[in-house]
């Protein structure tokens, strides 16, 4: 799939992108290469393959989710101006 110079500038419009009019044949031809691509990927057949979050199937090491402080909820709402069933409540700023 190619794209027009036209197609382009309405892209880089929508994308709020400026672009130099000097450049725009320049990402004209580098988006139509990268659109080729997907085009020559969409010719394979994928029936049989499943997808995959990484490519490496490799897996995120997290820390255990455990709870590391003491609840100090009463000790906050004790100094806040305004509380309302242990809800902080602030002043109106939008109408």
């Amino acid at each position: 799939m190619t794209l027009k110079i036209e197609e382009v500038r309405n892209i880089a419009h929508l994308a709020r992108l400026q672009i130099n009019d000097s450049d725009v044949e320049q990402y004209t031809n580098e988006l139509s290469k990268i659109l080729a691509v997907f085009e020559q990927m969409k010719t394979h057949d994928t029936t049989d393959i499943l997808p995959m979050a990484h490519p490496m199937d490799a897996t995120q090491r997290l820390r255990p989710d455990v709870v590391n402080e003491t609840n100090q909820r009463d000790k906050f709402q004790a100094i806040a101006p305004d509380i309302e069933q242990f809800l902080y409540r602030v002043p109106k700023v939008i109408e």
